[in-house]
């Protein structure tokens, strides 16, 4: 399907997902914004990775394409889908069209898949949040700690704090 519709395709726990979005500027600015002020902070051996290929768990059936990972770059290294347990961390913008998507639905695959940190940031209302310390739950594996920030205040991300002042809002 990958080749003959537009869009991408994630598996999240509840069935496939079909994103149309076509990016638009907003969004990919600030994940660029993200991107290099995390590098600038981070270990060498570090990258902040935005594209392809997925994050797949194929025993847990759920495959997520997040905006930008943080992975050890030795990880990335072989074919296929990156494994999520090699992820320090995990980041999206959220779109103006679905904001479940990222809200709702990543909330809680994410730390299915065991992705330790789970950084989400919303052009839409200049807020985001950190999510993190995976724990129990009847329902599944959830995020238990989770700090909110408004743009314009430093964010920590794992163990790297970057400013949020500049990321673009949606007009």
């Amino acid at each position: 399907m990958d080749d003959t519709l537009p869009g991408r395709f994630e598996i999240t726990k509840d069935g496939i997902v079909h994103d149309l979005r076509t990016p638009v500027r907003p969004h990919e600015l600030t994940a660029v914004r993200v991107r290099k002020r995390l590098e600038k902070v981070m270990p060498e051996d570090l990258v902040t990775h935005a594209g392809a290929p997925d994050v797949e768990d194929e025993v847990a059936h759920i495959m997520r394409r997040p905006d930008i990972i943080v992975i050890r770059e030795p990880d990335m290294e072989g074919d296929g889908s990156f494994d999520p347990r090699t992820l320090i961390a995990a980041i999206e913008v959220v779109s103006r069209s679905n904001p479940d998507h990222d809200w709702v639905g990543k909330m809680r695959d994410y730390p299915l898949l065991g992705v330790p940190v789970y950084a989400v940031f919303d052009p839409r209302t200049g807020t985001g949040a950190v999510l993190s310390e995976i724990h129990s739950t009847p329902d599944g594996p959830r995020y238990a700690t989770r700090k909110d920030f408004v743009y314009g205040e430093d964010v920590t991300i794992a163990e790297w704090t970057i400013p949020t002042d500049a990321l673009p809002r949606y007009p």
